[in-house]
């Protein structure tokens, strides 16, 4: 994929930036690179017309063969280049096969089918992975090399790790750090304990309160460790588990799926180091649920 970086000399909105220098594209055209993710500013994507520029920004636009050949329901591609892809998954789609030995599509099965379609020889790497029942975004590294680059110091490169996570009730501190040792059972459940016993692992969730209402809250939860469901964990201890998640104690399935999102993921490119952010918008069963409670709430109120 051919990459073209201008910088920004005066402010203004960006699909006038693109349109001023490459006078060859048509508005339309312009505004499908847009929209499939092919324009970054100063290491991030953009998709919206009227970004606002300003003055030393950097525009970088991405053209040559793209990636809107893929057309599956539950994955969308975000962003993809010699060395990785990013992806963003839909909820109950996993994001690779399980030991079980039942064959199943997954992110991972799908993904590389559309790439053997483009050359034989392309193969595909699991860098990490979100649960069956949460969406969102995940990147796959396209060479072995560039897996170990990432995995080996994931902590470093990985600079925001965020997910939207609806929960039941409303919590007394609408900030706060959660920080435990979690380990799982042999039942595939993760269990979370403020002693290290039994192999666990620490772990560390920062959350903050963005949405609430009567019976639900929605929280901003940023990742400082990567545990197996960590979140779904951390949210059961605090006595207010995810909704939607049985496995972690939910009595109640308003949106008919867990309601955990990953919202935000940034990295460092593991070949040019150039600073990549992703962000996805919040899905529209996690908007629709306040909604509709607020309205409950402002009935209720009326009687």
């Amino acid at each position: 994929m051919k990459q073209t970086q201008i910088r920004v000399k005066s402010p203004g909105k960006i699909l006038d930036f693109l349109a001023f220098h490459f006078n060859g594209k048509s508005r339309t055209a312009l505004k499908q690179l847009l929209t499939r993710g092919q324009v970054c500013l100063n290491g991030r994507v953009v998709t919206h017309v009227s970004t606002e520029l300003n003055e030393g920004d950097f525009v970088t636009l991405n053209t040559g063969k793209v990636n809107y050949e893929l057309k599956h329901p539950k994955v969308k591609i975000v962003f993809e280049d010699n060395d990785i892809i990013v992806i963003e998954k839909g909820e109950g789609l996993l994001t690779v096969a399980t030991d079980s030995g039942k064959m199943e599509t997954t992110a991972f099965s799908i993904l590389l089918n559309y790439l053997k379609k483009k050359d034989l020889r392309n193969r595909l790497f699991v860098v990490h992975r979100i649960d069956r029942e949460t969406s969102g975004l995940i990147m796959f590294a396209k060479s072995k090399e560039m897996q170990m680059v990432m995995q080996e110091d994931w902590h470093n490169r990985v600079t925001d790790r965020i997910y939207l996570a609806i929960i039941e009730g409303v919590l007394e501190k609408k900030e706060d750090t959660i920080i435990s040792y979690l380990r799982e059972s042999k039942s595939l459940k993760v269990h979370s304990s403020q002693k290290e016993i039994d192999g666990g692992k620490r772990a560390v969730t920062h959350y903050r309160v963005v949405r609430e209402c009567e019976k639900f809250s929605m929280l901003k939860v940023t990742l400082e460790t990567g545990r197996k469901n960590q979140i779904r964990a951390h949210c059961a201890q605090m006595g207010h588990p995810i909704i939607g998640d049985k496995k972690y104690g939910s009595y109640s399935s308003p949106i008919a799926r867990v309601g955990l999102h990953a919202k935000v993921l940034g990295f460092r490119h593991p070949r040019t180091q150039e600073p990549l952010y992703f962000e996805t918008s919040v899905p529209k069963k996690f908007n629709a649920l306040f909604i509709k409670e607020k309205k409950k709430e402002i009935e209720k109120n009326k009687i």
